[in-house]
Parts: C-alpha cells; structure tokens; sequence
C-alpha cells in the first residue's frame, strides 16, 4: 500500500540517513578546514624558525643578503638530492630539514625574506621583490639576527591562493569520500535493522486493521493477539475490550428487540382477538368486553411508559426535580397505601419497618424515590407467599455517610445464577410467570437506572436467613444515598 506506516517508516528513516550524512559532511569539512590551515600555519612557523639560523649563517659569510635567492635555490635542491641519496651534511638532519623544505613546498608555502631596511630581498613567488613591508607585517615574521643584530626578517605565509585551495580542496575531498563511504555503509546496515525494527513495529498495526476490518463487516468475535507490555500491547487490551463491549451490546439489542415484540405481542394479541371476536359475532360488544380490552391496552401503555422511561435514563436525558425529603415520612406513607391493595390484604402479608430516627434530609424528587420503593414492595409483594412479611428500614452510621434503605422479603428467594440477572432488561427469575402476574420485567431495570441517576447505588442479597425449616429464603435490596 502507498500510504503503509512500513513505507513511512522507512522513508523517513531514509530522511534521517541522509540529513545526517550531510551535517556530517558540512560540519566535519569546516572542521577539517579549520585544521588544515591551523596545520599549514604553525607548519609554516616551524619551518621558518629551523631555516632563520642557515639564513644568519649566510648573512656573516657574506655581509649581505645578494645571492640568497640562489642560495636558497641551490640549498632545496641541495637537501632534496641529499635526502634521494640517503646522505647529509651541516647542522642538524639534513633528512629533517629537506623533508620540511618538500613538505612545505606540498603545502604551498610561500617565503618571503626582507632586510633590516625592511626591503624584501626574496620572494619565492617573485611579487615582492624589492618591494618594503610594513611594520604589522614584520611582527608576523621570524627575526633573523647575527651577533644580536637584526639583519633581516623571514616570513612564511600561504603561497598563492589557487595552490593553497587547491590543496585544502583535494584534502577535504579525500576526507569527504570516507564520510560519503562511511555513511553508505552504515546507512545501508541501519536501514536493514530499521526494516526489521519497523515490521515487528507494524505487524500488531496489520492485527489490528485486519480485526478492525473484520467488525467493521459485522464479525463481532474478531479478537487480537499481541504480546508485551508496551504501547501495542495495551491498545490490544483495549481492543479487545472493545470488541467484547460491541458483543455485548449487539446480543442485549437482539435479546431487546426480541424480548419488547413479546412483550407487545400479547396485550396486542389479546386486543386484537376480542376485537375480531366481536365483529363475528362470537363474543358480545358488552361492558365486560370493553374493560377487557381497556386492561390490555392499558398494560400495553405501561409497558411502553416504562421502555421510554428506561430509555431517558440509560441516556442521562431523566429530569430529576430535587427537593428536600424527610425519607421516614416517605416511607410511612407509601406503607399506608400499600397495605391497603388488595394482594397485600387477600395474602395477609405483614409489613414492618426500622425506620432510624434523625436522619439527614436527602436531596431527591421525591416522586422517582416513591416510584422506586413502589416497584421494590410490589416486586416482593409478587414473591412473597401468604402470612408472609416485608420489611422496610433506614439507616446512617453519621451525617456525612450515605442514608441506607433496604426492603426485605420472606419469599423463595433467588437462585445464585439469577441473581447477578435481577436488573436486567426483562428478566424474570420465574420463568413460569406471565407478564400478567410476574410484571413486564422493566421494573428492577427501572429501579436500577432510577437510583444511579440519584447519585446512589443498588445491590441484592439472597437468601438472607433460614426458616424453622432450615429452608434458606428472602431477598433484601439494599438502596445508598447520598446524604449530600
């Protein structure tokens, strides 16, 4: 692919190679120039300090400086025969000082020797002859002195400026092909172990796209393997999870869509057959009738309030109208009521409550909380048997701990792998109750969100005690508020 982070790696490695060989280049250059003229100056100096003495040697013997060209000619081409031959003679070694003539010669230096009239008598480059230099000039030179007398002054600078670039340039052309060989070498060795580096780098990239690929399609199961701790190994983890998440959600929508149609199917059903029925003729168009299509369509309205409901909050859409709740209060009333129905009294089922004094007053809308109590008795009023009993209770440990309320039943209780199910989506323990007597399964759901959008929390407990029997029974839901 044109655009793989593999192809990307590598030309950006390739970019890397090659701004680095270049700074390299520039840089060890200037560096290389910087010191093959510090190198030619001192050079220079050195050899002007060992030729000043045979310079004064010269001066005594002749009381002048007529003849140093020759002299100096005749004595380079003098120490460059003696150094062929192997042989040498006067002061010093003559191998050294020839060595140093032909080394400066290389270098392209230039001599230039001036009287103690600062007259220059000799000029290897033959411009200045005859020509006087000045004072600044002269303090670059060596002095050449007889008897402490100053008779001239040598100086050695660069030689002329074509043969001193030309030198320096075929020097650091040399210096500059072991950098460009250099940086081939090690270019190409750093681009295979990056290659390398760069596959291992891309190949948890290529798992993921292909498992992303793959879900995009509709293949929930698609799951990656990536080993390690780093970078990829997490964004793995995290992949994973959410695929699991997707799953998940995807088996809850197909068990909702199936589980709402139910649900609908039978009020619907049970309308639309009386309906039918009527208009053959084969039951009566009488108020019983009516009213029998009247609870349908009522409990078909109820469970489309409660799906809405459920709906705005799980989307955190649910207007909560908070006020100031003595919640003992609440409680007192939704029993007074309760007791009253006609289950309750026909099952003669006892309620008693704990309700703990001095509690804090809770921030709540108070027709949520009274919705939420609702639904907790009435689900237990549905599992508990006759002479059976409910309890309600409040209580806090302090004024800044959470209120905690709890409903409890003496029912059959509910099964271990039930229970982690209780507030799911139309779920009932019972899988032998009909909507009609085991509720529209919406209810705990609703509790559920209801209580999370109040900032509190829910759990269940079952069984909480043993009969006389030993039978273990009862169910407690165990509500927490905040107190602020």
């Amino acid at each position: 692919m044109k655009n793989s982070w593999l192809y990307k790696l590598i030309g950006a490695f390739l970019v890397i190679i090659a701004i680095g060989g270049l700074v390299t280049s520039v840089l060890t250059s200037r560096a290389t120039l910087r010191a093959f003229n510090l190198f030619t100056t001192r050079s220079g100096q050195i050899w002007a300090h060992r030729l000043a003495p045979d310079l004064a040697e010269y001066y005594a013997l002749n009381n002048s400086w007529l003849g140093i060209d020759l002299f100096l000619h005749e004595s380079s081409m003098t120490q460059q025969h003696q150094t062929m031959m192997g042989q040498g003679n006067g002061k010093g070694n003559p191998q050294d000082q020839s060595s140093d003539n032909s080394m400066m010669g290389s270098l392209g230096q230039r001599l230039i020797l001036a009287d103690a009239q600062k007259i220059v008598v000799y000029d290897s480059l033959d411009e200045f002859t005859g020509n006087q230099l000045s004072q600044l000039e002269l303090i670059k030179g060596i002095p050449v002195a007889v008897n402490k007398i100053m008779v001239g002054t040598l100086l050695v600078t660069p030689g002329s400026q074509a043969a001193t670039t030309t030198l320096a340039n075929e020097f650091q052309a040399s210096v500059r092909r072991a950098i460009i060989s250099s940086t081939i070498i090690a270019g190409i060795t750093a681009l295979a172990l990056g290659a390398l580096l760069f596959f291992q780098i891309t190949a948890p990239m290529r798992k993921l796209r292909k498992a992303a690929a793959a879900i995009a399609e509709g293949d929930l199961t698609q799951r990656v393997e990536i080993h390690g701790e780093d970078e990829f190994a997490q964004l793995g983890e995290t992949f994973n999870q959410m695929a699991a998440n997707l799953s998940r959600a995807e088996l809850h929508r197909q068990h909702l869509m199936a589980d709402v149609a139910h649900e609908l199917r039978t009020p619907l059903s049970a309308i639309q057959g009386t309906v039918e029925g009527m208009q053959d003729g084969v039951l009566p168009c009488d108020a019983d009738q009516l009213n029998a299509l009247l609870a349908e369509t009522t409990l078909l309205n109820r469970l489309i309030e409660d799906l809405r409901l459920l709906s705005l909050a799980e989307n955190n859409q649910l207007k909560l109208v908070r006020q100031p709740v003595e919640i003992n209060s609440l409680i007192e009333k939704i029993l007074e009521r309760i007791q009253t129905q006609t289950q309750a009294h026909a099952n003669e089922i006892e309620f008693t409550q704990h309700l703990q004094n001095g509690l804090t007053t809770l921030q709540v809308d108070p027709d949520r909380i009274t919705q939420i109590l609702n639904n907790l008795i009435n689900n237990a009023l549905r599992y508990t048997p006759r002479n059976g009993t409910i309890e309600l209770s409040t209580t806090q440990h302090s004024s800044t701990t959470p209120i905690i309320i709890s409903v409890t039943d003496s029912g059959t209780g509910i099964s271990a792998e039930d229970l982690p199910h209780v507030f799911d989506r139309f779920y009932r323990a019972d899988k032998s109750r009909s909507r009609a007597s085991g509720g529209s399964g919406l209810g705990l759901a609703i509790v559920k969100e209801l209580v999370e959008a109040h900032g509190g929390t829910i759990k269940v407990e079952s069984p909480v005690f043993e009969n006389e029997s030993h039978e273990e029974l009862g169910t407690r839901f165990i509500l927490k508020f905040p107190s602020v």
